[in-house]
């Protein structure tokens, strides 16, 4: 997305700053934004919305912060299809080499790959110069998709005089929050070539395209009082546009195909944004997105308003991290290991799919990389000693407590913002943590002095759950769950710290490169 309310390189902050007479100056800002004096992410220039692509180059400035990137990342990935789109992108960009799950893998010490499944699962990875069969891989994981309202296969609907489209809830999001947005589509469509073959395509109409209109309160009086309770399937459902004689033509054919399943105006709009024939496009899986951009808010700048957060955020700090820690030749010279993340979809509803957690995807492709760096010259307790040595970071965002609701928190557990990553804990095994791994996890933290913090959950309240016991008990690797402390979890709109995401990225790419100094401190098994 281009870059929105960024200031001019030709303007720079003085030591003491007027916000009033800087605002004089002939600037453009989103209406929704307040004009207040600004927090600078950057040696290049503060941000408001989002960052210029280039603010911050991949491994620049250790201490430079990745918020401007971040904001960027988040604009750009509406959908799970489009984060994986500009994570390959980024790492294609950084030299990473893309692999096919279909082909033969001939990987080397000192070389960094990746691959996707489905376009909305990644894992890509760095493997060390010293690099010897049964050597450990140092993992982080998490996940592309967030709770939403997606296309039936079937959306055309009318009702009163209006073209509706008619949705599934995905997960369990704050279905309140997703009225009266200013909401469009995108994701991905297989599109008719004109040879013949298939091709998949990403989607994204950017302007406002739906709406989802509360009823005005002279005609629910009691709303207030007896709380807002929508039924899902009948009052949550998009207006697109009004009726009109040609749109409310009906196709007479009992086999419809998929263009008639949805409303032709909605095809002709999808057929312009991908630059096709309404006819040639053949399939469609598409998102209700929130068309109001990431943007940094609160008096000092110090918070981020954001939709998907949860967990794009985390995904964003893995790949950067990875990323970062092996930019050059001579960050993989000493080391034994393997980096490597992996960000995988549906996690929101429970991970059984081949492009979620519950898929064998990242320890098959350990076993792969395994085989292939021993040149297949290796038995089967080759890579049940790596699974040994490995660590693997489950990294979902944590809740932060709540100024109004602090009463939802354990006492002595309450996570704040620009506090640091929060490790999670479960005794009944809702996240993965043990004493050994939060141990580790803490002493890498405490190498770099970097801040951490600690949650539980009340005993007389439920636990959620993560992608890390699914993970932690696929082929027992050891496991960590952590996550960056927000607010407005599961929202339309949410919000976290910004000091947050750089420690996060920062506690990331200490773990990848001081793990293993730290791991052989320690002897449990002996």
């Amino acid at each position: 997305m281009a870059a929105i309310a960024r200031l001019p390189l030709t303007h720079s902050l003085p030591s003491i700053f007027n916000p009033s007479s800087f605002l004089s100056q002939s600037l453009s800002f989103p209406t929704y934004l307040h004009r207040s004096p600004f927090r600078s992410f950057s040696s290049v220039s503060p941000i408001l919305c989002t960052s210029h692509r280039d603010s911050r180059s991949p491994g620049s400035d250790s201490n430079a912060s990745i918020v401007g990137d971040l904001l960027d990342y988040l604009n750009e990935s509406w959908t799970q299809f489009h984060a994986t789109a500009e994570a390959k992108r980024q790492f294609l960009a950084a030299g990473f080499d893309l692999l096919s799950e279909n082909e033969d893998w001939n990987l080397k010490p000192g070389g960094r790959y990746f691959f996707t499944r489905n376009m909305s699962c990644l894992v890509a990875f760095a493997v060390g110069e010293k690099y010897v069969p049964g050597n450990g891989f140092h993992a982080i994981a998490a996940h592309t998709d967030s709770p939403c309202l997606k296309l039936k296969p079937k959306s055309a609907s009318s009702k009163s005089g209006y073209l509706m489209v008619n949705v599934q809830t995905y997960g369990g999001g704050l279905w309140h929050t997703w009225f009266d947005r200013d909401l469009s589509v995108a994701g991905r469509a297989i599109v008719r070539a004109s040879d013949g073959s298939f091709v998949h395509r990403l989607v994204k109409v950017k302007r406002p395209l739906l709406r989802v209109p509360t009823l005005a309160i002279h005609l629910d009086r009691t709303v207030n009082s007896d709380g807002f309770k929508p039924n899902l399937e009948t009052q949550l459902v998009p207006l697109l546009a009004t009726k009109s004689d040609e749109s409310s033509a009906e196709s007479k054919d009992k086999n419809v195909s998929s263009k008639d399943a949805h409303h032709p105006l909605l095809m002709q709009i999808l057929s312009d944004d991908l630059d096709c024939k309404v006819e040639d496009i053949v399939s469609l899986e598409l998102n209700i997105c929130d068309t109001q951009p990431s943007c940094l808010g609160g008096a000092n700048n110090e918070f981020i308003f954001s939709g998907r957060l949860d967990n794009l955020a985390s995904s964003f700090c893995a790949l950067r991290a990875l990323i970062d820690s092996c930019e050059s030749s001579e960050n993989l010279s000493t080391e034994h290991d393997i980096r490597m993340i992996a960000l995988f979809d549906n996690e929101e509803v429970g991970s059984d799919s081949c492009q979620g957690a519950g898929a064998p995807t990242m320890f098959q492709a350990m076993r792969r990389i395994v085989s292939s760096l021993g040149n297949k010259q290796v038995t089967e307790c080759t890579f049940d000693r790596a699974i040994r040595k490995s660590f693997l970071v489950s990294a979902d965002m944590a809740h932060g407590v709540h100024p109004n609701f602090a009463d939802k928190h354990e006492e002595n557990h309450r996570p704040q913002l620009h506090k640091g990553l929060v490790i999670k804990h479960n005794a009944n095994q809702r996240y993965a943590t043990s004493g050994i791994t939060s141990f580790l996890f803490k002493e890498v933290a405490k190498l770099h002095d970097l801040p951490i913090q600690e949650f539980v959950v009340r005993n007389d309240m439920g636990c959620g759950s993560t992608i890390g016991p699914i993970l932690a008990s696929g082929v027992g690797i050891r496991t960590v769950d952590c996550g960056i402390a927000q607010l407005s979890m599961h929202s339309v709109r949410e919000i976290c710290g910004t000091d947050d995401i750089d420690i996060a990225y920062r506690h990331f790419k200490a773990f990848y490169r001081s793990f293993s100094s730290v791991d052989k401190k320690l002897v449990v098994d002996d």
